[in-house]
């Protein structure tokens, strides 16, 4: 938590018989204490189930706060804040050397690796990004039995790539590990985890730069409708191979279409029925039909009223709207509770 590490790590407050030093998590404490439920919750939001719980004990063990103990804490802190002013740079560097004034190190070199990329929300999203020769050629080096597990996790047009560039005999060996492969217990699993976060992550990103495409499509995601068609138009215009890599690269309210009905179903489940009428306001007819055939025809209904209901809607809040849609498919995604199919050509069908 930043809020106890703007201040020095023991403080001497109070006098006379009040006199007593606090540590960082004591300061904090106090400082969330003057601060009260209403003003304090933001801060609370953000931290870990750890660190509520280290702030609670520090709370417990504090005692009697005076209101002269409390003035020269509040003092303190915004002397040391205020002393940086006009001198503050938020870049990576200094980023990760705040983080290291309260954190372990190995905590922040996963934060700093989750942030740099390569881009995911867990392990095994990062790995479908990363380039199959570079997978490849980590992976080469690792038991065959590890590497069925890897390629198990990653999505499958990725995995068929990286597969395909394995040596032949390697690859023929994994091949028949995964087709005989039982579900890997969890230890196995985040160990892992944790060896291909530490090994071959970290290094990656301090030695590869992250890809251009797949940063423009996160940056053409974040477009509103109409920005984003004018620069995929655009695009296509003077470029059409890059403009094809960013669009297959991106994913929109309407690839939902892509999700299968029981993805569909759980997608429904977490949503608020008022945000999706409004998402829907704008979608095309495949992607209501999509919604609409996964419901009963009772809630069908009611959502249809609830999409009347709104009569004419701004662009702009069917666009916010349907990325919140869009945003809490990758989170489930992530969560391993829905399978989204990234590859398009996935989809097409033969007779």
């Amino acid at each position: 938590m930043s809020v106890p590490q703007a201040m020095p790590k023991q403080l001497v407050i109070g006098s006379d018989a009040n006199q007593r030093k606090l540590a960082g998590d004591e300061k904090a404490a106090v400082l969330l204490l003057a601060l009260g439920p209403d003003f304090g919750k933001p801060i609370w939001a953000e931290l870990d189930e750890t660190e509520i719980r280290t702030l609670s004990r520090a709370m417990v063990r504090l005692g009697s706060i005076t209101q002269e103990m409390l003035d020269e804490l509040l003092v303190e802190f915004v002397t040391s804040v205020s002393s940086s002013a006009g001198s503050l740079s938020g870049n990576s560097d200094t980023t990760e050397r705040l983080l290291l004034s309260f954190l372990p190190g190995d905590r922040v070199a996963t934060i700093m690796e989750e942030i740099r990329g390569p881009a995911g929300r867990n392990m095994w999203e990062k790995l479908s990004n990363v380039q199959p020769d570079v997978l490849a050629n980590y992976l080469k080096n690792e038991y065959p039995q590890t590497i069925a597990v890897v390629l198990s996790k990653i999505a499958t047009d990725h995995a068929s790539r990286v597969l395909g560039i394995l040596p032949n005999e390697l690859a023929l060996d994994v091949v028949q590990r995964m087709l005989g492969l039982d579900p890997v217990q969890k230890e196995i699993l985040e160990k892992i985890e944790t060896t291909l976060r530490t090994e071959f992550m970290s290094t990656l990103t301090h030695s590869k730069r992250r890809d251009s495409h797949e940063q423009m499509a996160e940056i053409f995601n974040s477009f509103d409708r109409q920005t984003e068609a004018r620069f995929i138009t655009s695009l296509e215009e003077s470029n059409r191979e890059d403009a094809e890599r960013i669009k297959a690269l991106m994913f929109t309210f309407e690839d939902l279409v892509r999700l299968d009905a029981s993805a569909v179903q759980t997608l429904l489940q977490k949503m608020d029925k008022k945000e999706l009428a409004l998402a829907l306001k704008g979608a095309n007819d495949a992607v209501k039909e999509l919604f609409f055939n996964n419901m009963s025809a009772r809630a069908g209904k009611l959502l249809r009223d609830d999409m009347d209901a709104m009569g004419p809607v701004r662009l702009k809040d069917v666009d916010d709207a349907q990325g919140r849609v869009v945003a809490a498919a990758k989170d489930m995604a992530a969560r391993g509770e829905i399978i989204i199919v990234k590859n398009k050509s996935s989809d097409e069908m033969v007779a």
